[in-house]
């Protein structure tokens, strides 16, 4: 903290002892402003531009991927008695190997599969997309509520430095998509479904005019806080001592607003990053849904490779429509409770390989993409996975997981009790430890994920 700070912190002091009305905004700017700024060049060591590269290559961040139809299970887990006869013979080959795993033999080495592993007590089927990253429990019942996201709690502690604390996407239909991200209050956060919008918020600066309306809905946000802070201070006044104790609670998310508020002023005054990827247009036509998450793919790296967030969501969906692939007829849904006919698992099968062959072109994407003598994919950590251990059965137990990146000394395969599953949240633990958020639970976790070495 700077001399001039001190200073500040000291009047504000003596102003309070005095029993003077303190401006909440002089409060905020002595107790500094430097605690939720971005990262200026001024904090670092090293010299303008290379050090802010530098400190940006260093920083772990997070992605997660939900494809909400599921993967059919037998082409997803590696085959046991292949994997038993392979170790015996001496074939294995460097990675676990399934038709789809073997669409990611590319990154052999950098990425992990999960077998018996769930949220305990989500259920619901479908319901479960939105417990993805919470496990609240039985999002089916009419009384369910839902809980804070892992990528919400990790945004609230890297997050702070970047134009985005977070980034909500999503690809596709809208049915059975909900939001990933959830706040603290239990409200889904709407995903960004537009590439052009997502380009033009990340890398196209807005027009003078653009700025003042922004500068202006800023303002209205702090008067907005202005009249809350000022009637709950009415309120504190009279209220019992054991509701002072919420008050204080909700003080603090006020506060944390009016951070976020002087971070969104600075931000709209700083230039966007410069890239060499022409602004996209929206794919109009449903059916091109592998081609649009390409294009979400590309611009999620894009705003990885800026720093300009650190944390992203994207919800993968093909539920109502015909896909634009290959040797498919009918739509997803549909395709996902087969039945066992052997038709309907082929042209399911076609629609979940395409999947993975762009997942596959993602992670290359990263691994290309050098900074400072380490990849982008060292520093990323990318959930990919579903709510539906079986979308035919309505399955919420053993799901489809991958975890890639992030610097991890990979195993390869990790098998859990199939019948008694290992709670996911423990590897959101472990994923949050390695993002350095101090924290040893989250959700129903019992501690943090055996096998998994950073």
């Amino acid at each position: 903290m700077t001399r001039d700070s001190d200073d500040s912190m000291a009047r504000a002091c003596h102003a309070g002892s005095a029993r003077r009305r303190l401006s909440r905004r002089t409060l905020l700017r002595a107790a500094g402003a430097g605690v939720g700024l971005p990262l200026l060049d001024a904090m670092l060591f090293g010299t303008g531009r290379t050090a802010r590269a530098e400190a940006a290559a260093a920083v772990q961040r997070l992605v997660a991927i939900h494809v909400p139809l599921g993967m059919m299970p037998q082409f997803f887990f590696p085959e046991k008695t292949k994997a038993r006869e392979q170790e015996k013979t001496g074939t294995a080959s460097s990675g676990p190997s399934s038709p789809y795993l073997d669409l990611l033999a590319d990154h052999s080495g950098q990425f992990t599969i999960f077998s018996g592993m769930s949220h305990p007590e989500v259920d619901g089927n479908h319901h479960a997309g939105q417990c993805f990253l919470t496990g609240a429990p039985h999002p089916g019942q009419p009384t369910f509520r839902n809980s804070l996201s892992v990528d919400q709690l990790a945004a609230e502690k890297i997050g702070l430095d970047t134009r985005f604390p977070f980034l909500p996407l999503s690809v596709g239909s809208e049915n059975y998509t909900n939001s990933l991200s959830v706040s603290r209050s239990g409200v889904g956060i709407q995903p960004e479904a537009s590439p052009k919008r997502l380009y033009r918020s990340l890398f196209v600066a807005g027009t003078p005019e653009e700025k003042r309306a922004t500068m202006r809905r800023i303002e209205a946000g702090g008067s907005v806080l202005d009249l809350v802070l000022d009637k709950a201070g009415r309120l504190e006044r009279s209220v019992a001592p054991e509701d002072r104790s919420r008050l204080d609670q909700y003080f603090s998310s006020v506060r944390e607003l009016e951070s976020r508020l002087a971070r969104s002023i600075d931000w709209e005054n700083r230039p966007k990053p410069v890239v060499a990827y022409a602004e996209p247009d929206d794919i109009g036509d449903a059916t091109r849904v592998i081609e649009k998450s390409k294009l979400m793919y590309d611009l999620m790296r894009l705003a990885l490779e800026t720093d300009s967030t650190r944390v992203i969501t994207l919800t993968l969906s093909t539920f109502s429509v015909v896909p634009h692939v290959p040797g498919v007829n009918n739509e997803t849904h549909g395709l996902t409770h087969h039945g066992n006919e052997p038709e309907k698992i082929a042209e399911l099968k076609k629609i979940e390989e395409a999947q993975m062959r762009a997942f596959a072109e993602f992670l290359g994407s990263l691994r290309n993409a050098q900074q400072h003598g380490t990849t982008l994919l060292d520093h990323t950590q990318i959930l990919y996975g579903s709510c539906l251990g079986s979308a035919n059965s309505h399955s919420n137990q053993n799901l489809p997981l991958i975890l890639a990146g992030g610097g991890y000394r990979h195993p390869g395969h990790l098998t859990f009790d199939e019948k008694r599953n290992e709670p996911l949240a423990n590897l959101f633990v472990t994923m949050l430890q390695r993002l350095g958020v101090e924290t040893d639970a989250f959700a129903s976790s019992t501690g943090t994920l055996r096998g998994l070495d950073a």
